[in-house]
């Protein structure tokens, strides 16, 4: 491919939207750790000097594509949850069975965020850092209020407290469900550590009906601020 430098800035999004395209199809082949910026400039037929022209680094490039990829996941629970009549118990298992269906079908969102705070916030301006994270803000902040749909006796700080539950189990069980095939064979080989072997889903799923259940019980049980007097 011969490779022209955009002149517009409609060229310069869409030289953008080729790389974002290019990374997000490595990353089916792939874990984040191994996609390069030389192998991504290779498949995308430009020298890496033309690459960063558009943007500064590979961390830049994925946390951009992680902002699309949390985005397009929140779209799709909204599009996937509706208010349900149910007791609160029965809306909150719901509610994590199909984030945590979700998630799991979204194999390239769960690796960047996996990676996110300790590899992709590195080797960034601080102008890609506060324009990702206002990205991530926003997300967040649409799954909060579609937690509210569903459980509406959840108060915003407790939905908001959900949230990050939801998203830093993820980020820690993805790694441990996805083990080195040193790994996969001690498992195999041994029974009594097979058991050690981490289901993605079901661990994100119990984890977060586990966290709605106890925010339900708080809610209808506070805990009085006041010392009972005797």
């Amino acid at each position: 491919m011969e490779f022209k430098r955009a002149r517009s800035e409609e060229q310069r999004l869409e030289r953008r939207r080729q790389v974002l395209v290019t990374a997000a199809g490595m990353l089916t082949e792939m874990p984040v750790a191994k996609l390069s910026l030389n192998e991504l400039s290779r498949r995308i037929g430009l020298a890496k000097s033309n690459v960063l022209r558009y943007f500064e680094s590979r961390e830049a490039v994925l946390l951009e594509l992680l902002q699309a990829q949390m985005q397009d996941w929140v779209t799709d629970l909204e599009h996937s949850t509706e208010p349900d009549a149910g007791t609160p118990r029965k809306r909150g298992d719901r509610l994590a069975e199909i984030v945590a269906a979700s998630m799991a079908r979204r194999p390239v969102l769960c690796d960047l965020l996996a990676a996110h705070a300790a590899v992709l916030e590195h080797n960034i301006s601080t102008e890609v850092a506060i324009q990702y994270k206002h990205a991530m803000r926003r997300s967040v902040q649409a799954l909060t209020r579609l937690v509210e749909r569903q459980l509406p006796e959840l108060d915003t700080g407790d939905a908001d407290l959900l949230v990050e539950t939801i998203l830093l189990v993820a980020m820690g069980a993805w790694p441990w469900s996805r083990p080195s095939e040193a790994m996969r064979a001690a498992y195999a080989a041994d029974p009594e550590l097979a058991a050690m072997g981490l289901d993605f889903t079901e661990v994100l799923r119990r984890t977060v009906a586990t966290t709605i259940s106890g925010l339900l019980a708080r809610q209808q049980n506070p805990i009085s601020d006041t010392t009972p007097t005797r």
